[in-house]
């Protein structure tokens, strides 16, 4: 008996229950059918021939010869990568193009797991004044993620315990985006003050429950803008994430005088915690470099000892004056995210293609910023099993880049500008086994190549444009 590859060992099953399917209705006979399919001699016959059915279309999808940089697998090189159905199903150094129904070449270009983004706000509504829960600086994933290739992008705290389902319904369910959360510790959620500030909103133990409930969507305990002089806030974040067994996002301290983020760092936060906005500089808030350029001494110490940190670059909370120093002393983020909303996405931050684009022209290699972008993000959110990487038998999330180089300037939220040489750009983003960006059409054949079914109306509305008389 041949030996059959995972992709025929899915089609044959796909194709038993096909040819069962389409006997029955033409031939009526039930009884005498079923009985035959059941049989091994169909089994056999399928096994036999399937090899020779399937060639040439053992794949859905094989990219050839792109620069593949996968973290996990610490794989920087010229690769194929080949899927079937929503999976990954192989990566080697060359593949027969012969075995796949779509080609793409992936020459010059860099092929990547697909971008995980831990820092948007998608919880987008027409709930006037509640800022980020359910109203209108928030932003609908879709039209913001895929096109910089990022698959999965993370809410970081629009939804309490009170409204999370309402943005499961409203964003997650609706999104083609891979959507997870941060849900926030007031439950309320980030829907502006005086809500942000009542502590009383905070519980610890309804948030875990809400986790619990809904555990293959809420990846993180969110607290943010929270002004007071007090740690209570903090406790009862790390609390909730303690119960629930998940990471922390910090957006820390808006106090005068500032709380102190050594206190933060060393005695408040856990291992795998995460501070966002780490290139901040802003009032109420320390940063982690001072007045004098240095980067300080317990920045580097937290980093050892498992606290995340997280660009979260959004519309007020990277300085130039923070990021240059700091990584020039050696200290650089372990994941890049967005900090998306309707008043960064037109600002410096602009996506997350550009926010890697900053920290290529900061000195950190393709590699690096790629697995800030995939693999470290999908281990902090604790969906890297699946996510992250292009491990045969991973979900089938690709993002295929261009480095282009010439002569470009970056702005921070001061709205001053960094000159760098490089600027990625996303050429085609796979989504589930599915292309659903394609910047020069290189999934797709010449116009006067393809053979293109003629148009039809639509059915809904031709009566009414042909009505009979």
């Amino acid at each position: 008996m041949p030996h059959l590859s995972v992709p025929q060992v899915l089609m044959l099953d796909h194709l038993t229950s096909a040819f069962a399917r389409g006997w029955l209705r033409k031939l009526n006979l039930s009884t005498v059918i079923s009985g035959f399919l059941r049989s091994r001699m169909v089994l056999l016959f399928l096994t036999a021939f399937l090899p020779i059915v399937l060639c040439g279309q053992n794949y859905d999808i094989l990219i050839k010869n792109g620069q593949l940089v996968d973290a996990k697998n610490d794989i920087d090189g010229i690769y194929d990568v080949a899927i079937s159905g929503n999976r990954i199903a192989a990566v080697e150094k060359d593949i027969d193009v012969d075995q796949a129904r779509l080609v793409i070449d992936g020459s010059g270009l860099f092929v990547t797991p697909g971008l995980i983004d831990i820092h948007a706000h998608l919880f987008w509504g027409t709930s006037d004044g509640d800022y980020l829960a359910n109203s209108y600086s928030a932003l609908p994933p879709d039209g913001f993620t895929l096109q910089h290739g990022v698959t999965t992008a993370v809410d970081a705290g629009g939804s309490g315990w009170r409204n999370f389902e309402d943005f499961k319904r409203q964003t997650i369910d609706k999104s083609k985006t891979r959507v997870k959360a941060f849900i926030n510790i007031v439950g309320h959620g980030m829907s502006g003050d005086p809500d942000e500030q009542d502590v009383n909103d905070m519980d610890a133990r309804l948030t875990a429950m809400k986790v619990y409930e809904f555990p293959d969507d809420i990846v993180g305990v969110k607290l943010a803008h929270f002004k007071g002089p007090d740690w209570v806030p903090v406790h009862r974040a790390t609390e909730a994430g303690r119960w629930a067994d998940i990471p922390v996002m910090v957006d820390f301290g808006r106090s005068v005088p500032s709380l102190s983020i050594e206190n933060l760092f060393l005695n408040e936060l856990r291992s795998g915690d995460i501070f966002t906005h780490c290139f901040a500089e802003a009032s109420g808030r320390e940063s982690i470099v001072d007045e004098s350029g240095k980067l300080k001494p317990f920045v580097m110490e937290a980093i050892e000892g498992g606290i995340i940190m997280d660009v979260g670059h959004g519309a007020g909370s990277f300085r130039w004056s923070q990021a240059v120093p700091a990584l020039a002393q050696g200290m650089q983020p372990q994941t890049i995210s967005t900090d998306l909303h309707t008043g960064s996405m037109n600002g410096g931050m602009k996506n997350q293609l550009n926010i890697m684009s900053k920290f290529l022209n900061l000195g950190m290699s393709m590699e690096e910023v790629i697995k800030a972008s995939t693999w470290k993000p999908a281990q902090v959110v604790k969906i890297s099993k699946e996510l992250g990487h292009l491990s045969a038998g991973a979900l089938a999330d690709v993002a295929v880049l261009r480095k282009q180089e010439g002569e470009f300037g970056y702005l921070d939220v001061a709205n001053t500008r960094f000159d760098g040489r490089y600027k990625l750009v996303c050429e085609l983003t796979i989504l589930d086994g599915d292309v659903v960006w394609d910047l020069n059409g290189i999934s797709k054949q010449a116009w006067d190549e393809a053979e293109v079914p003629e148009a039809r109306g639509r059915p809904d509305v031709q009566p009414f444009i042909n009505p009979q008389k």
